[in-house]
């Protein structure tokens, strides 16, 4: 296992997901992981004008978000790299994992959006039922 791809949006859920691939990184010293985050430009009309006006300020604010899994990765010497996609996160990440090569897919089983979650669904398990490689959902 080399190339780990983990779905990050700074939920508790996420940041045991980062616990998880710290924990696999003893087994697995030489795993490279690729951060995923997805900035959802639906879930406001702000988070709209912001990505149209100011796209850097954006991606400021969602690293800040995850800075606590980024800080973790760096803790662990977790060889990592950050990718911010911009969407709706299910297919936003099923979508980069199948154009990558990911020997494992990790993500929380809850993200930031609890009310989206009740009505639609879960993100989640969207993409445990679409995704073609191994995923591993963390509580």
């Amino acid at each position: 296992m080399k190339n780990i791809l983990l779905a990050a949006d700074g939920s508790v859920h996420a940041v045991n997901a980062t616990e998880e691939i710290v924990k696999l990184s003893k087994g697995f010293p030489d795993i490279h992981v690729t951060v995923i985050s997805v900035i959802d430009s639906s879930e406001s009309k702000s988070a709209a004008l912001d990505l149209k006006s100011n796209k850097d300020l954006l991606h400021m604010r969602r690293l800040k978000k995850i800075e606590e899994t980024l800080n973790k990765l760096e803790r662990a010497k977790i060889d990592y790299q950050v990718e911010l996609l911009h969407g709706d996160p299910g297919p936003s990440i099923i979508k980069y994992a199948s154009e990558h090569e990911t020997d494992l897919l990790i993500l929380g089983s809850r993200g930031l959006n609890s009310l989206q979650e009740m009505v639609m669904g879960s993100v989640s398990h969207k993409i445990v039922k679409q995704v073609a490689c191994p995923v591993l959902v963390v509580k």
